[in-house]
């Protein structure tokens, strides 16, 4: 099942419902894009922008709990079956996902005015920004050495968070 990493799809193949498929690395790294500019985001509101606030924070855990989902139910096993030295990297990363998933929990129980609601939404993000180096400069390029098919997966992922409800 390998295919050739080396080259980029142009035109991408349609998918059911009009979406373009993403080979799953791009997929990836472009929510931790979306997700890294509501951060940044957040943190340009004011100390007032209470309901703006619990908003994007409210948008920020949704969109990273179904990242995290479905990187934990396709991507990672697909990574750790590639080879066995993507081991301690996926399970870092799962660890690290259940440690947001854990302040992802308690800033949805929140309102924007509660003592600490900013201090964890910063938190959450300087988590989230250490979780995206190690896997862009390190589980991303195994995972296109491995010779996955990155297209599959990519369609597998957008499915996935597709029927994700959070």
């Amino acid at each position: 099942m390998r295919t050739s990493s080396s080259t980029t799809r142009t035109t991408p193949k349609s998918m059911p419902g009009g979406q373009e498929a993403q080979d799953a690395i791009a997929l990836l790294t472009e929510d931790h894009e979306n997700v890294k500019q509501m951060f940044e985001q957040f943190e340009g509101l004011g100390d007032r922008a209470h309901a703006t606030k619990k908003k994007l924070a409210t948008q920020i855990c949704t969109e990273l709990t179904k990242h995290a989902t479905a990187e934990e139910e396709i991507f990672y096993p697909a990574v750790r079956a590639a080879t066995k030295s993507n081991e301690d990297l996926v399970d870092e990363a799962t660890v690290e996902h259940a440690s947001a998933k854990d302040l992802i929990a308690q800033i949805m129980e929140m309102e924007a005015t509660e003592e600490l609601f900013d201090a964890k939404v910063k938190v959450l993000s300087e988590m989230i920004e250490h979780h995206v180096e190690e896997e862009e400069n390190e589980m991303f390029p195994k995972a296109r050495e491995a010779g996955l098919d990155l297209e599959a997966l990519g369609q597998q992922i957008a499915e996935r968070k597709a029927q994700i409800t959070v």
